[in-house]
């Protein structure tokens, strides 16, 4: 069924993130014991955003690590996807760190949900004055699989700054927000500056 997932997951993102005809381009990511995530890159061909999108957090279903036997079939599943606004050139090893994050649930026993925060603490890329992601609802609408596997979701991996992430461990993911808000701040620009607390 694995493959199965993932080719619907790859189709409902294409469908959703590409612009008509546009093929997204596609890096692959292996770490040892793992199986391969990909990440897809979608580029807008009427804005001047682009999309990173996970392939292969969902094969199998987010669970406790602890447990004795993993069920195959049921379980929460999730993609992620990072969006940048002017993103050429300045976003070198995105796609690694995003694997990394998506790699979580099978490494740490990690379950990706709404407000998260997936601390790395190293800059999600070449000099990013981000180190970790918040969590929030994507506007790629849940794929349902069929029964009785789970539907997958996917979140908004919004990037944030170390004062940020404490910010939100301290007062919450909603305050955080918030704090964007009352400063105006697009949390999809790369060289955005951090949130004043």
């Amino acid at each position: 069924m694995t493959d199965a997932v993932l080719s619907d997951v790859r189709a409902h993102l294409a469908a959703h993130l590409s612009g008509p005809g546009a093929a997204p381009e596609s890096a692959s990511v292996t770490f040892l014991g793992l199986e391969p995530i990909e990440v897809l890159r979608f580029r807008a061909h009427d804005d001047d955003l682009t999309r990173f999108a996970t392939l292969g957090c969902s094969r199998h279903p987010m669970g406790d690590p602890t447990a004795t036997i993993a069920d195959p079939t049921r379980g929460p599943r999730a993609e992620l996807i990072l969006s940048l606004r002017r993103a050429d050139g300045i976003t070198a090893g995105v796609h690694r760190t995003l694997a990394v994050l998506a790699a979580l649930p099978a490494v740490e026993g990690v379950v990706l949900t709404e407000d998260a925060l997936l601390d790395l603490s190293e800059p999600l890329w070449d000099g990013a004055p981000f180190t970790a992601v918040l969590l929030e609802p994507s506007d790629v609408p849940d794929l349902a699989l069929p029964e009785p596997a789970d539907p997958v979701r996917f979140f908004d991996a919004v990037p944030i700054t170390g004062n940020e992430a404490a910010w939100k461990r301290l007062r919450g993911a909603d305050a955080l927000r918030e704090a964007w808000a009352e400063a105006g701040i697009d949390v999809r620009d790369p060289a955005r500056a951090a949130a004043r607390m």
